[in-house]
């Protein structure tokens, strides 16, 4: 039977996000009382500016003074999508002292202060979920908090910005460079008019951080996830995955060791075999590829960002919060029970795509296999290539000028191939180190 008390509802945030759950709350309110068994009302929205005009939000439920909105006492779940750090912590956490509990979309707050906010939500007897924190309308969190609760995951392995994977894909089927390529994104919407957080890698090192914790039931924060972004990758890179059979994503990569005595979190731009299922995830799309002891290999695919995909996911956790809420019960809370170390990124084993400008005379092969032995880091491929004074490329283009050497390492300990770099750098037959890139998904 259907109770017919409204749960109320108070929306803290009415941009892109907030105006679509609130479009949803309204348009499908039948629908969504049929599926939570009780009919949810929108009683109140916080905004900086007021007198905006938001189509289909009654006037009167808008306020500026979002603290005395969740301090109300008869909201039963506060929805949080204004996104930071200050206020949505501190409003947050004051929800769940009146009574609140939350669903987040704030994935910022959650790689920096998650531990806090569960341990909040759990001193009152609140839920916190937050879906929509990573990869938008994707299914993810709660496959990892729910039905994988029972197996062991040893790696999670992800596209998890839309933005660098629109750039990176650009690059690769029209040939763009990465200016060129970000400002298609940036016309196209993709990108924000100031897209570092995007090309940097910090909005997938905050979503790193989220899934490693969830994983691997342990205390991951931002600072502990290796960061690297995009701006950095060249077109020469992007030739010299394909010539490979590789292509360039972005990846967050969160992994168990192999005595699973620790975890590590990373996110920086790597080759990937174009047989990898994540080779294929093309435009703006988000996909993580999971791997677990019992299930074995899952992914995750779909749009990873926008207006609607996002409020998906935070409906989504409506529901499941309104469901918990008049079953007087709380859904599954924070897991780190396991209190795993974060190995730092030198621990990480992996594999070096290393492009060196040369001195195109004998003996400079034999020199930089020395360097790699020497630091215990075994060389997989080399291809060597001249290059005439002027620039262009010319095989054999004689003594005295230079070619492009292209070394690909078998796996090593990161720490051991960045002091193999350094050591290539005090050559004097090495002119340059032009890029380096990790090989991932092998």
């Amino acid at each position: 039977m259907m109770r017919t008390r409204p749960l109320k509802v108070a929306l803290l945030g009415c941009g892109v996000v907030g105006s679509e759950v609130a479009r949803i709350m309204t348009t499908h309110a039948d629908d969504l009382a049929a599926r939570i068994g009780a009919p949810v009302e929108l009683a109140g929205v916080a905004v900086r500016r007021p007198s905006k005009v938001r189509e289909g939000i009654d006037p009167a439920l808008i306020t500026t003074d979002a603290t005395a909105l969740v301090k109300r006492g008869d909201i039963d779940v506060v929805i949080e999508v204004i996104g930071g750090i200050e206020p949505a912590r501190a409003l947050i956490t004051t929800a769940f002292e009146h009574g609140a509990s939350v669903v987040s979309a704030n994935k910022a707050l959650l790689a920096e202060d998650g531990a806090a906010l569960h341990a909040a939500a759990e001193q009152y007897g609140r839920d916190l979920y937050y879906e929509a924190a990573v990869a938008g309308a994707i299914p993810l969190v709660r496959p990892l908090r729910e039905s994988l609760a029972g197996d062991k995951v040893n790696r999670v392995l992800g596209i998890v910005n839309g933005t660098t994977n629109f750039i990176l894909d650009r690059m690769d089927t029209s040939g763009a460079g990465y200016s060129e390529a970000l400002d298609e994104a940036t016309a196209l919407g993709y990108a924000e008019a100031d897209p570092t957080a995007d090309v940097e890698g910090f909005d997938a090192a905050a979503k790193a951080a989220i899934l490693a914790g969830i994983a691997f039931h342990t205390r991951v924060r931002i600072g502990d996830v290796h960061r690297e972004g995009i701006t950095e990758v060249t077109a020469a890179d992007i030739v010299s995955a394909r010539r490979m059979g590789c292509t360039v994503k972005l990846l967050a990569i969160c992994e168990r060791a192999a005595d699973g005595n620790s975890v590590t979190a990373r996110v920086h731009p790597a080759m990937i075999p174009l047989s990898h299922p994540l080779a294929s995830v093309r435009e703006a799309y988000n996909a993580v590829f999971v791997e677990a002891e019992a299930a074995g290999q899952l992914m995750f695919y779909g749009p990873g960002a926008g207006g609607s995909p996002t409020a998906s996911a935070v409906l989504g956790d409506l529901v499941a919060v309104c469901r918990n809420k008049l079953n007087e019960a709380t859904g599954p809370g924070d897991s780190a029970y396991t209190r795993l170390p974060v190995s730092p990124m030198g621990d990480v084993v992996t594999r070096y795509h290393i492009s060196l400008d040369v001195a195109d005379k004998p003996g400079v092969l034999a020199q930089v296999a020395t360097v790699f032995a020497e630091q215990g880091v075994s060389i997989d491929t080399v291809r060597q290539q001249g290059r005439n004074p002027s620039g262009g490329d010319e095989a054999g283009a004689g003594q005295g000028g230079e070619a492009s050497l292209v070394v690909v390492t078998h796996r090593a300990a990161d720490a051991a191939l960045s002091a193999t770099v350094e050591a290539l750098r005090g050559l004097d037959t090495v002119r340059g180190v032009a890029s380096i890139m990790r090989v991932e998904g092998e």
